[in-house]
């Protein structure tokens, strides 16, 4: 299974079936806050439909095709990370996170993003990692520009949310790019 200490009271750890409950908890409480940029909130509505994502999570992980992980902050649930899939053939893959809105601010987000970044440069043996912010969404844009990606452009009017598109920022970061900027002070 896939667990990471990340920092001081933080941990990274695959989700799993019994996580369900507080999941749901979880997204519930933020619906409201989620709902500004995560277009999955209407199909996630119940425990069945948190737990159904869980499943089809570890199912991309035996299949060695992604995976999502809950962050854990001081043993409390805070929010979801993960990897959409893994192109293995071209060594790539892309990240996707969203935190809940009591735990933004304090840099959970950012070094539990650096820690997956080490897992995929470093265990998995990636070249590519990607990542796509709504480009209003600006503390998510941060995250990747604070962990030395590279904007690679804007795809525009790329996701249907709720009543509107939105464009998202392309961001990527090379495996030799990684060796510089591991070190940061997060």
């Amino acid at each position: 299974m896939f667990s990471k200490d990340v920092a001081a009271g933080v941990r990274l750890g695959l989700l799993e079936e019994r996580h369900a409950p507080e999941l749901h908890e979880l997204i519930d409480r933020n619906r409201t806050h989620l709902r500004q940029w995560m277009p999955w909130l209407d199909w996630n509505t119940s425990r069945a439909d948190s737990r159904a994502f869980i499943r089809g999570s570890l199912e991309r992980f035996v299949s060695g095709n992604g995976f999502d992980a809950g962050i854990w902050f001081e043993g409390v649930l805070t929010g979801v990370i993960g990897l959409h899939y893994i192109n293995h053939n071209s060594r790539k893959t892309e990240i996707g996170y969203w935190l809940g809105q009591d735990f933004t601010g304090r840099s959970i987000m950012t070094k539990t993003c650096a820690a997956l970044l080490e897992h995929c440069f470093e265990d998995l043996k990636l070249h590519r990692v990607e990542l796509a912010c709504a480009t209003q969404n600006l503390k998510s844009c941060a995250i990747p520009e604070r962990l030395g990606f590279t904007l690679e452009g804007t795809a525009r009017d790329t996701e249907w949310l709720y009543d509107h598109f939105v464009s998202h920022k392309r961001y990527a970061l090379l495996e030799s790019e990684w060796r510089n900027v591991r070190n940061l002070k997060l």
